[in-house]
């Protein structure tokens, strides 16, 4: 069975934390204790969201992060580029089996099909801005 990657849920959710408190000084712990895993994890989706131009930030004991924009000028499609998380759908890379026609040629079929829905994916995801995830967060939690 496959592993679960979460850096693009990480990610979103951090940049959600930052969103919600737009132009105040986040740390690290504090980002860390809102995912609830250790700051240092944090700092490693952080790193990808500053080399991409989403977030700002500093180092040292008093290190902070902030993001770049406003939360209505990112998108989830941003994050999830941002975040270097893998392609949602893959084919297999099983050998050809050359005497099967279904082997021989089910990976250009579901190439194709698989293309469409990472791109269909990536379409809801540019759809969907950061200010959006915001306004759901701050309407659940009164």
């Amino acid at each position: 069975m496959a592993s679960t990657n979460v850096q693009f849920s990480v990610a979103t959710h951090i940049m959600t934390a930052l969103g919600d408190h737009y132009g105040e000084h986040c740390t690290s712990t504090f980002l860390a204790e809102s995912v609830h895993t250790t700051p240092s994890f944090v700092r490693k989706s952080i790193s990808k969201l500053v080399k991409a131009g989403l977030v700002i930030a500093t180092r040292g004991n008093v290190g902070y992060c902030l993001l770049s924009r406003p939360p209505a000028k990112i998108n989830l499609l941003d994050i999830y580029r941002a975040s270097e998380a893998p392609a949602t759908f893959e084919m297999h890379n099983y050998p050809v089996e050359k005497t099967c026609r279904t082997s021989t040629n089910i990976k250009k079929i579901m190439g194709n099909v698989l293309s469409k829905a990472q791109s269909g994916f990536e379409e809801e995801l540019a759809a969907i801005t950061l200010a959006d995830l915001v306004a759901q967060v701050r309407a659940r939690s009164k």
